[in-house]
């Protein structure tokens, strides 16, 4: 594979949940010669299955998949840890001579590995962060926003006084490391990058996109979405962090007869649609992201083709001979 300015290429792909991701990602790595680099801040905890949609074996077709089940869901796990393992799991796919399609929905963990700004998770304090949120309840979001303005009003002058849990990343980010988040995204900025990258998004309409997360939600309950829930729980009794994501507090919430399953199911679904809308909202601020519509497209193969087409066209030694 050859490499320009020591730099390698690297494919992404993003998108909503649900919109067809992990089969687009293993039909590209079939014709790229690629393997694939999840990006999803679920499917590092092992026993998290049915509820993150992690692929089959069979469903992966022999295609490599990296950064799946790493730890489990007791082990303190971030968006730095996962940093670090994508940068070398990334080298070790190029060191191979094959090429590394990072693929995923976790928007945050998407931008660690191209922008190089990270939120300083190894510092962060859970008590500083409880405190700024106490302060927010008691006093309004206002009074955060203005401690906001003296030390940083660079941030402060693009966030919303009420986006509560942006102001106060940014304060931690100051009380942590002494020093104004924007510094830190300029910086980020300044660098240059570390890949050769191609960026692809996948999107479905609206209405498309929601069936099938009502279908996928159907298919979990059908393949024992319970039962998982059920068994973490008992194995991890203490976890309070991954048992809290989607697909499984709303279990949970059934479990402890908060709510009947049907209520559960429909809080799911609720929830994930929502969820597909956050996710577009943060992948659509990236300009460089080359939109396809799945829809228009007559099969998972002639969608393929026309991803292909265009990586090969942005980074050209990946067209196979």
């Amino acid at each position: 594979m050859r490499e320009e300015s020591g730099k390698g290429p690297l494919v992404v792909l993003v998108g909503p949940t649900a919109v067809g991701k992990t089969a687009v990602a293993i039909e590209l790595a079939l014709a790229l010669n690629g393997e694939v680099v999840t990006a999803d801040s679920m499917q590092v905890y092992k026993g998290m299955d049915i509820g993150t949609a992690k692929p089959t074996p069979s469903e992966m077709k022999g295609v490599p998949h990296h950064l799946i089940d790493v730890v489990t869901p007791d082990t303190p796990f971030n968006v730095a840890l996962y940093r670090d393992m994508a940068h070398r799991v990334i080298a070790e796919v190029h060191a191979r001579g094959r090429v590394p399609i990072v693929s995923g929905g976790t928007g945050l963990y998407i931008r660690a590995v191209l922008d190089e700004f990270l939120f300083p998770d190894q510092g962060a304090d859970p008590a500083l962060r409880r405190r700024l949120q106490e302060m927010a309840a008691e006093h309004g979001p206002e009074h955060l926003y203005a401690m906001l303005v003296r030390v940083d009003p660079e941030r402060a002058a693009e966030l919303h006084p009420n986006d509560v849990r942006r102001v106060i990343r940014a304060l931690e980010v100051y009380e942590v490391t002494g020093r104004p988040m924007s510094e830190h995204i300029r910086e980020a900025k300044a660098k240059s990058p570390r890949y050769r990258d191609v960026r692809i998004g996948l999107i479905r309409p609206r209405s498309e996109l929601y069936e099938r997360i009502n279908r996928r939600v159907d298919e979990q309950l059908r393949r024992g979405l319970v039962e998982e829930v059920k068994t973490l729980r008992s194995r991890y009794p203490l976890q309070d962090t991954a048992l809290q994501a989607l697909g499984y507090k709303e279990i949970i919430a059934f479990l402890d007869g908060e709510c009947s399953l049907d209520e559960a199911v429909r809080r799911l679904k609720r929830e994930t649609r929502r969820y597909a809308k956050r996710q577009l909202t943060w992948f659509r601020r990236d300009e460089s992201i080359t939109w396809f519509d799945l829809s228009r497209y007559p099969s998972l193969d002639a969608a393929t083709d026309a991803i292909r087409s265009h990586v090969v066209k942005v980074l050209p030694e990946l067209a196979r001979p």
